[in-house]
């Protein structure tokens, strides 16, 4: 485990409108208000042809397949009701990533993935945001799995 600490710095009240994709919306205010990071949570209506992360095709890839992580992806059929919770920390040049996991629900059926492949929203979301300060947590390169991991940097003091 690593990690380190925080403080609760600003909040922020965000209603996203018909046909905005969640994370490049949030990405993008996450610069304007220069956002480093933050937690999040999300609900509203995911729009039809939106597409989420669903896993990996194999759990642990085999060795003849020279362990390459492949992503599935689940493509939304019609609108569906959403919540979500996520972190935003900046990527290895300092742009702000997402990482928000969503779960999608229409009449008794519900599927669970990342946002990252392009959730469109339908009609209203409300995302809360909460700014995480005093930390120099990033999302940086692991060549082991080729994901941006987060990678907290302790502070003087604290404990890597």
């Amino acid at each position: 485990m690593k990690y380190c600490q925080a403080v609760q710095g600003r909040s922020f009240i965000l209603r996203l409108e018909d046909g905005e994709i969640l994370h490049e919306v949030i990405e993008s205010f996450a610069g304007d208000q220069s956002i480093q990071s933050a937690a999040l949570i999300a609900l509203g209506g995911a729009d039809a042809g939106s597409r989420l992360v669903v896993g990996p095709e194999h759990g642990r890839p085999k060795q003849d397949q020279a362990n390459k992580i492949i992503p599935m992806t689940h493509v939304l059929d019609n609108v569906h009701e959403v919540s979500g919770t996520g972190t935003l920390f900046p990527d290895a040049a300092g742009n702000p990533v997402l990482h928000m996991h969503m779960a999608c629900g229409r009449d008794g059926s519900t599927v669970t993935g990342c946002v990252r492949a392009g959730v469109r929203v339908w009609h209203v979301m409300e995302v809360v945001i909460f700014e995480l300060a005093g930390n120099d947590a990033k999302r940086l390169l692991d060549p082991a799995t080729g994901f941006d991991l987060l990678n907290p940097a302790p502070h003087k003091g604290e404990r890597p």
